[in-house]
């Protein structure tokens, strides 16, 4: 059995297809909050087992993720607004990627959403995971 997330149908805004594919409609799923204050996410495609997960993270403005180690690249789209950390910004239509091992806090003063693809999940100081959803 696979740890893939592939939201049942009965999961909002996911429906499954004949042949293999997944079609996932964001616009109708919930934001889910996660630790970090003012971070929520929707999860589109998750693979527990290695680690995976490709998902959009909504920050309001002022919010901060705390500084975390990436163990695999993270790549990320900003749909909407910005965020930035020591490198630079990233702005709406724009893409960044970190490397393997880099470390960083970022922050996004006007608010951002954001796709994000994670190959493993990011190291906190206290915790490991992308944004640690509760769920």
């Amino acid at each position: 059995m696979s740890d893939v997330t592939e939201a049942a149908p009965t999961r909002p805004g996911v429906q499954r297809t004949i042949g293999g594919s997944t079609y996932v409609k964001p616009q109708d799923m919930d934001w889910s909050p996660t630790q970090f204050p003012g971070i929520s996410i929707k999860i589109l495609y998750e693979d527990k087992s290695k680690g995976e997960m490709t998902c959009f993270l909504k920050w309001e403005p002022g919010a901060t993720l705390p500084m975390h180690k990436h163990p695999e690249i993270e790549q990320t789209y900003v749909v909407e607004g910005s965020f930035y950390d020591h490198d630079g910004i990233c702005r709406a239509g724009e893409f960044v990627w970190r490397r393997v091992g880099s470390f960083h806090e970022t922050r996004s003063d006007e608010g951002a959403v954001i796709l994000a693809i994670y190959r493993k999940p990011n190291v906190f100081q206290h915790s490991t995971g992308y944004t640690n959803t509760i769920a």
